[in-house]
């Protein structure tokens, strides 16, 4: 009897071990061009306008299931429709430099269905100055 509650156990833990290794192994996976663009140099007022691409390169349909920027001058827009395995997708950011002087580090934070990476942090990075302060 014992024998028999041994194997059945461990018969039972093996089918548990490959459950586990299909769904991880069917599952969306993110992966971006870039992260970061370094928009240079604006004058104050400016909209800075970028699209970061990215592909799905895992197995299971990925979606974005939220996006936010670090302030209200930054906003981002997504589609909500999942993206097939292999086929990519963007990320549209808008930051507006208004009321903003110097080096800026805006971010956006996705929130995606890849177990990898449940987050993702986009970053727009450049300099707000003046027609004096500009270098040529």
């Amino acid at each position: 009897m014992k024998k028999l509650m041994i194997s059945l156990f461990l018969l039972l833990a093996g089918f548990a071990v490959k459950a586990q290794e299909a769904t991880v192994s069917e599952a969306a996976k993110i992966e971006f061009e870039n992260k970061l663009y370094n928009f240079g140099e604006i004058a104050p007022g400016d909209t800075v306008d970028h699209v970061f691409t990215f592909k799905n390169i895992g197995t299971a349909p990925l979606k974005i299931l939220s996006a936010r920027g670090s302030c209200g001058c930054t906003v981002p827009k997504y589609s909500t429709d999942a993206v097939a395995p292999g086929k990519s997708g963007e990320v549209f950011v808008r930051f507006n430099s208004a009321g903003k002087r110097g080096n800026q580090n805006k971010t956006v934070t996705l929130v995606t269905n890849d177990p990898t990476a449940q987050q993702v942090i986009l970053t727009l990075r450049g300099n707000i100055v003046t027609a004096g302060e500009r270098r040529e």
